[in-house]
């Protein structure tokens, strides 16, 4: 039984229970910001224009995740097992003898271009890259920093 003080006529009872309902989603999400895949804590974030930035992100993140799970989900893939597929994909140096270099990824397997082509991806074929490197690994707790 749900209770409410709004009216009949303010908020039938089929929307009351919808909105209820709808709860349940919104407590999902969080629990997938925290946890799941965002990690959205611990924040060490002191200033409220960076605490509320941080979590805009997260909440752009949690889109990007909803959208996903929504076109894998005739996949027999959850939405991890898809951005790990997703993590093999890598980019090459082609270094010709005669030939200017080039980057490029190599045509990935059929279960990655499934994922890609159900999120309406189209990988780009050519690259400009600036030269800098970037680490995106986590640092586990037993190395040294």
């Amino acid at each position: 039984m749900l209770k409410t003080d709004l009216t009949p006529a303010q908020a039938p009872k089929e929307l009351v229970h919808d909105r209820y309902k709808d709860l349940a989603s919104v407590e999902r999400a969080f629990r997938a910001c925290k946890t799941v895949h965002l990690e959205v804590r611990p924040i060490f974030l002191r200033l409220e224009a960076r605490t509320r930035a941080h979590a805009f992100v997260v909440m752009l993140a949690y889109q990007i995740i909803r959208y996903l799970a929504s076109c894998w989900s005739t996949l027999d893939c959850t939405v991890e097992e898809g951005l790990h597929a997703l993590a093999t994909l890598c980019l090459v140096e082609v270094a010709p003898q005669h030939a200017p270099s080039y980057h490029c990824i190599p045509t990935p397997r059929d279960a990655i271009a499934r994922l890609l082509h159900r999120a309406d991806i189209t990988l780009p074929t050519t690259f400009a890259l600036s030269g800098t490197r970037v680490s995106t690994k986590k640092k586990l707790p037993s190395e040294p920093v």
